[in-house]
């Protein structure tokens, strides 16, 4: 479970987060929707402990990022907005380099990257050097990367972002398996059909804020629209001139 309580993070003078809470429970996919500028990637770069808020709080599974952020982090799978991978090492290394990085043995290293890349049919282009590869490829490998040390709770940013429509469809499967596994997992988006076809529960972020959560059939209830994406808008456009 990954939980927030009261972030806050200035840049500047920019409210990039002000006062996000939420809660992404699990074995479920919640959703982190706003438009660009939202303030979504930095509220994940919050929970990841990339960065240190201003204020307020993140727990993930019980565990305080701010009194014990280790073991929190081990508890922890990130996909970043840009993937992330080292260029010249192969989506093998990268995978066990980051195995290695998170304590696994040899022996476990070896055998995880084996499985992951048979789960993920990642073989095809597993032992070529990273700089090569497609947008989809890298972010295959990326989450599994992500998830080589079996963690509880996944951080996905944009996911999807630069897929193509099979790419993107495969991604969707492989994080429905994550969520049906038992596992959290929050991504951030600002592209409905994405949210339409894999969230279970949605956080509305506009200005750095939470302006609405609940599942889908709730945000339709809360903004009187019988479609998501009407929802959303309206949601959206209430908060116009939010100060």
């Amino acid at each position: 479970m990954i939980e927030a309580h009261g972030l806050f993070k200035h840049f500047g003078s920019v409210r990039a987060v002000d006062g996000v809470s939420l809660r992404a429970a699990d074995g479920c996919i919640t959703g982190l929707l706003g438009p660009n500028g939202a303030g979504k990637s930095t509220t994940l770069r919050l929970l990841s402990s990339m960065l240190q808020p201003d204020q307020g709080s993140a727990v993930i599974d019980g565990i305080d990022l701010a009194t014990d952020p280790m073991t929190a982090r081990r508890t922890l799978g990130v996909l970043p907005h840009d993937a992330g991978l080292y260029p010249h090492l192969s989506g093998r290394e990268n995978i066990a380099y980051f195995g290695k990085l998170c304590g696994l043995s040899r022996e476990r290293v070896q055998a995880r990257v084996a499985e992951l890349i048979d789960d993920f049919a990642l073989g095809e282009f597993a032992d070529r050097p990273a700089k090569g590869y497609s947008q989809g490829q890298r972010t295959r490998i990326a989450l599994a990367r992500a998830i080589v040390h079996r963690p509880r709770n996944l951080l996905l940013d944009e996911p999807t972002a630069g897929l193509d429509v099979m790419a993107t469809r495969g991604l969707r499967e492989q994080v429905r398996q994550l969520r049906d596994t038992g596992r959290c997992v929050l991504l951030s988006s600002h592209v409905m059909q994405e949210v339409t076809n894999l969230c279970d529960h949605i956080v509305i972020i506009a200005q750095g804020r939470v302006v609405a959560a609940g599942s889908p059939d709730q945000i339709r209830s809360q903004a009187g629209q019988e479609d998501l994406e009407e929802a959303f808008v309206s949601i959206i456009g209430s908060t116009e001139g939010l100060e």
